[in-house]
């Protein structure tokens, strides 16, 4: 498979909170350093995804923004 995000970080899955509707997913990519995706249950379940699968988390964005207090 090819794809033009250059953002991959490639992880394992740590975590899955289904909702009614939506899932949430956190990835794992090193001790102490995860992200959490944002995903349809549809879509966590096509993907065979599971606590202890590996998974990339894909990051697209066209602005980051960051705060200090």
């Amino acid at each position: 498979m090819q794809i033009n995000t250059r953002n991959r970080w490639q992880g394992i899955v740590k975590a899955i909170k289904n909702g009614n509707i939506i899932a949430e997913v956190t990835l794992e990519m090193a001790p102490n350093i995860s992200v959490i995706a944002i995903a349809s249950k549809v879509s966590v379940e096509a993907l065979g995804l599971e606590v202890g699968s590996k998974a990339n988390a894909l990051i697209k964005s066209t602005e980051v923004t960051l705060a200090i207090d």
